[in-house]
């Protein structure tokens, strides 16, 4: 799980390190299936393997939209278990059967327009932000 916790970490840390910009909706395409190396030519970008093991194969990945990390699993379960802990880094889920592409609001609305998927939002911590008595 170590190994897991640190693929977030780095997934949470590109996911808020850039702005968000507001893009137009259009017709969202069928969700886009099929391997980490397909879903990256899809939206023209060379991934570059972070983590390539049965459960989980994670890039970081670049094109003309920004940059983002895709990731492609195994299972649903683990899939599911990979967001559910990395929305608490915040950040812009694009969630298709079985991978995940995470980066900033452009960029994933951005990649919707190219791979369908649904998007989830990580939790906002700065909403919860404010002074503690003590």
């Amino acid at each position: 799980m170590r190994l897991t916790r640190l693929m977030i970490g780095a997934a949470a840390a590109l996911a808020l390190a850039g702005c968000g910009s507001s893009g137009d909706s259009k017709a969202v395409p069928p969700t886009a299936t099929g391997s980490l190396e397909s879903l990256a030519a899809e939206v023209k970008c060379k991934p570059n393997m972070q983590t390539d093991a049965d459960e989980l194969r994670q890039a970081i990945c670049k094109n003309a939209d920004g940059r983002f990390i895709l990731a492609t699993f195994a299972t649903d379960r683990g899939q599911r278990e990979w967001i559910n802990d990395a929305k608490d880094y915040g950040g812009y889920y694009l969630v298709g059967r079985k991978w995940v592409a995470v980066g900033d609001d452009g960029v994933v609305k951005a990649l919707r327009g190219t791979l369908g998927g649904d998007v989830e939002i990580g939790t906002n911590h700065k909403a919860h932000s404010g002074a503690h008595s003590g």
